[in-house]
């Protein structure tokens, strides 16, 4: 990943006044959970180890989100969006990579969360699918007893793997969808220290810090360098039909289902670990549908603005900002004449003002 891809600078359009989230053909839900953070009165002369906390428990009134995924200009909606507020519950310390290992709280039982944006082609099966059952065999291989003797990083790392790979092979098993059917999978773990992201297609996760975008995923497309060789190395062709194509029919080079196209097509993710930091603002997983037509800077703009605002004032009908800036971006995607569906996921990293939840 190229340090340009991280730091070029776009200035935003002004958020549009077009609204598409009450229309008859928009499918809108929000959602906002609040994982407190321990508490504890200490000795005076608790050690500086004591005192520290993992990151995410320095966020006191919990953690927040919001969603939506709309059909926009697109005849038949096959985006699908699953959120697990606390799939897991784990210490810190054994999920891995805690930036306060020797703290009382990376001992302590916590949430795990799960976010993950799926984005079908040819049909929904596949995507409805991947949000109904990805989540849980992650989880099942995460708990798997034979993969506990490797490090942290590489663990996750099988579980994703081998948890992509069941998923597509029960699309087949459970005939859910004919061959010709498939979906990308973007999918991210939060625990108080980590953002742990697997993503198999050209959905994309990127990471706001101020005025950094720090891309959490690199697109799979067929001609990006190493999915070309690869694909020409197992004797698949790339052909530039409206875009850079397998065999001139798939716009990506990995993804669930898609066994008509084996084995140039792969449900093999890339699996990356970010560390949490106090700096962070807020991660984005969203469809392409979205980043067709903003760039991972405008949308940080837009995002990291709407945020800042909002978290100072509250709102009549006490919407999360997360809620606020995911509503937004949708619009201005459809005001950009994006021709996709629209899904979008906005994990607030910095909310300070408890939100109740919306029914």
């Amino acid at each position: 990943m190229d340090d340009s891809d991280h730091h070029q600078l776009h200035q935003a359009d002004s958020l549009s006044g077009l609204s598409i989230l009450s229309t008859d053909d928009s499918r809108t839900s929000s959602s906002s959970g609040e994982i407190p953070a321990s508490i504890r009165t200490e000795s005076m002369k608790v050690s500086e180890a004591g005192r520290r906390k993992c990151v995410g428990r320095n966020n006191r009134s919990g953690l927040h989100w919001g969603l939506t995924s709309v059909i926009g200009r697109r005849m038949e909606m096959e985006d699908a969006i699953a959120v697990k507020p606390g799939l897991m519950s784990s210490r810190c310390n054994h999920v891995g990579g805690c930036t306060a290992p020797d703290s009382r709280t990376s001992g302590e039982i916590s949430p795990v969360h799960f976010f993950a944006v799926y984005d079908g082609h040819g049909g929904s099966q596949v995507a409805k699918f991947c949000a109904e059952r990805m989540h849980e065999v992650i989880a099942e291989e995460w708990g798997r007893e034979g993969i506990n003797g490797h490090d942290w990083q590489k663990r996750w790392e099988v579980a994703f793997s081998n948890g992509f790979q069941r998923t597509d092979n029960e699309v087949v098993s459970e005939a859910v969808a004919t061959d010709m059917i498939g979906s990308t999978a973007v999918v991210l773990l939060l625990s108080d220290c980590q953002i742990i992201v697997s993503n198999c297609g050209d959905s994309r996760a990127v990471l706001f810090q101020r005025n950094k975008a720090i891309p959490l995923t690199v697109d799979q497309k067929p001609d990006r360098k190493d999915e070309l060789m690869r694909i020409e190395r197992d004797g698949g062709k790339v052909i530039n039909w409206m875009g850079a194509r397998v065999l001139g029919v798939l716009a990506m080079s990995r993804a669930i289902g898609d066994r008509y196209l084996r084995p140039w097509i792969i449900p093999v993710p890339e699996v990356s670990f970010t560390t949490r930091s106090d700096e962070d603002e807020c991660v984005i997983l969203a469809s392409d549908g979205l980043w067709d037509v903003m760039t991972n800077e405008e949308v940080g703009q837009v995002a990291c603005h709407l945020l800042r605002r909002h978290r100072r004032s509250s709102t009549t009908d006490n919407t999360p900002p997360a809620q606020i800036v995911a509503n937004n971006l949708t619009e201005m995607a459809y005001g950009r004449n994006s021709s996709d569906n629209i899904s979008v996921i906005v994990i607030d990293l910095k909310a300070r003002k408890g939100h109740p939840q919306r029914q």
